[in-house]
């Protein structure tokens, strides 16, 4: 535990921050998953808009790196590709 008054606010609000990037990955990761599911020609447009908008919304606020960002991206687009 912290003694000094500014090490303890900074530990609750990495508490915060914590509760929030794991809204974020949580989000991503059904998204992605969701995707994944669909057979050979089933991939819907708007899952696939929403799901790079979660993750460009992550990247935009550091919760995953922007290399990560366009690995995903990427899949998600080689995966929409390959369905068609």
């Amino acid at each position: 535990m912290p003694n000094i008054q500014s090490a303890k606010k900074k530990m609750r609000k990495d508490v915060v921050r914590t509760q929030n990037n794991a809204k974020y990955l949580n989000a991503i990761e059904k998204a992605i998953k969701a995707l994944f599911k669909f057979k050979t020609g089933e991939v819907n447009e708007d899952k696939v808009k929403k799901t790079v908008s979660l993750i460009d919304k992550a990247a935009k606020r550091k919760v995953v790196h922007k290399n990560k960002a366009a690995r995903l991206k990427s899949r998600i687009s080689k995966l929409r590709s390959k369905k068609k």
